[in-house]
């Protein structure tokens, strides 16, 4: 097998980007500004205020292309970043295939992930502003990791609403965010009173990631000392994340290649902005001509089988609402162990993105997930988490393309993190019990029924 680049590239400290791209300067259509929940007109910043600081709310409205990156938070991400790039030999070898694959693997941070990329920044931005206490809500535990570990380099408080099937399925997780000094609660919790109401209505609920999300807001709105953090979705997630592509462009230039294919995992959407959207500002300014894909799971398909439509980021209609791809915000997704995909919105840029045709969806079940990481696991070395899975089906899909055509396509996908709190999900899987799950049209048409109502 001849190697025309190495299995690992790497970048050195002073490689670490400086800036953070901006894709809403380069977008034919920019999503609109979200609206107050409580008069469904335009949110002013002020009311935008009440859960985030000034500075994440300008970069949330800004279309400058590029934004510095303090040198304080590139102190922090320097722990860990700029992260690796793998050539996948092993992996196009078990194929049989004449594609080159490419992985960037975010696993390394302190998290096991990528979310610290944006936890860092926002943790900063909020102590700037005053802010002595962060809520949020976690889905598979990885963003609650990731915003435990940056609010404790800055020595503030942390309080995680954490998706209850989650909690009960991945219980180290909320281990890890405790030794990190944050509070951890399964959503739906009796700590809120939108928590509380959910309860009362199904006292068994699994939950999801708009009630979880319900809690946090409710409770950061109501302490002048406490901010609210989104883990995904928002612009200045989408744009703090772009730090992987970027390396990612660095690191293939070294070997003098390009993606013919950029492949992530999608479910609130901060994923797959972060390794296709620097790729996308060459697609969009005309100098390159690629395939972005966007990979969701076939029980909470957002963009496959949602609509683009103004909704909550919330089940208790507290938040602000978007203009995105969504479920609806009464949609409850089944318990699958993709837990950081189950919510039931995405981002706006992602969602404006794919209607008009920049980029491409596909949505996937549980069990083909979990062969692709098997797979992936036996030939590369490395335990992806479940949401990860779902870009490595992808790629493989792509790979498996290539392979009938003759065609030697360059993948590039985001391997978003490790799965070693997973691990559980993978004992299912191996003996045969994890069932596939999709979201049926009736319940998808009952949730959507709910949308609000904009004039």
């Amino acid at each position: 097998m001849s190697k025309s680049c190495p299995t690992k590239i790497l970048l050195s400290e002073d490689q670490l980007p400086k800036q953070w791209y901006n894709i809403q300067a380069d977008m034919p259509n920019i999503p609109p500004l979200p609206l107050s929940p409580q008069t469904l007109k335009p949110a002013t910043p002020q009311e935008l205020s009440a859960l985030f600081p000034m500075d994440l709310i300008l970069q949330e409205v800004s279309t400058e292309r590029f934004i510095d990156i303090p040198d304080e938070v590139q102190d922090r991400l320097k722990q860990y970043r700029p992260g690796p790039m793998y050539r996948a030999y092993r992996l196009e070898k078990e194929l049989g295939t004449p594609a080159k694959i490419f992985y960037k693997y975010e696993g390394i941070s302190s998290a096991g992930s990528h979310k610290p990329n944006t936890a860092i920044p926002q943790a900063y931005y909020n102590l700037k502003a005053g802010i002595k206490r962060l809520t949020t809500e976690t889905g598979a535990g990885q963003w609650g990791s990731a915003l435990s570990v940056a609010t404790s380099m800055f020595g503030m408080e942390c309080r995680v609403y954490m998706v209850k099937v989650s909690y009960q399925q991945k219980p180290y997780r909320r281990s890890f965010m405790e030794v990190f000094g944050a509070e951890v609660f399964a959503s739906p919790s009796n700590m809120t009173e939108s928590g509380r109401k959910i309860l009362a209505q199904d006292p068994d609920s699994p939950g999801s990631l708009g009630i979880a999300i319900s809690e946090a807001v409710e409770e950061a709105a109501q302490r002048d000392d406490t901010n609210y953090s989104l883990g995904s979705v928002l612009n200045h997630v989408c744009m703090h994340q772009t730090i992987i592509g970027q390396e990612a462009k660095e690191q293939l230039a070294m070997v003098d290649e390009y993606p013919d294919i950029v492949i992530g995992c999608c479910g609130g959407g901060s994923n797959f902005a972060g390794i296709s959207f620097p790729f996308l500002m060459d697609k969009l300014q005309g100098k390159r001509s690629l395939r972005a894909i966007a990979v969701e799971p076939a029980a909470c398909p957002t963009l496959t089988r949602g609509v683009m439509a103004y909704d909550y980021g919330d089940t208790a209609k507290i938040g602000p609402v978007a203009m995105m791809y969504t479920l609806g915000h009464d949609f409850m997704p089944p318990g699958i162990h993709a837990g950081g995909l189950r919510y039931h919105g995405d981002s706006p840029l992602v969602s404006a993105l794919y209607q008009d045709k920049i980029i491409e969806a596909m949505a996937v079940k549980q069990n083909d997930t979990f062969k692709a990481a098997t797979t992936f696991a036996r030939t590369e070395g490395i335990l992806p988490a479940p949401e990860s899975a779902h870009a490595i089906y992808a790629a493989m899909v792509e790979a498996l393309k290539c392979k009938e055509s003759g065609e030697a396509k360059t993948i590039l996908f985001n391997l978003t993190g490790h799965g070693y709190f997973d691990l559980a999900a993978y004992d299912q899987y191996l003996a045969g019990s994890l069932t596939d799950i999709e979201y049926s049209e009736e319940l998808l048409q009952k949730s959507l029924a709910n949308l609000p109502k904009i004039e």
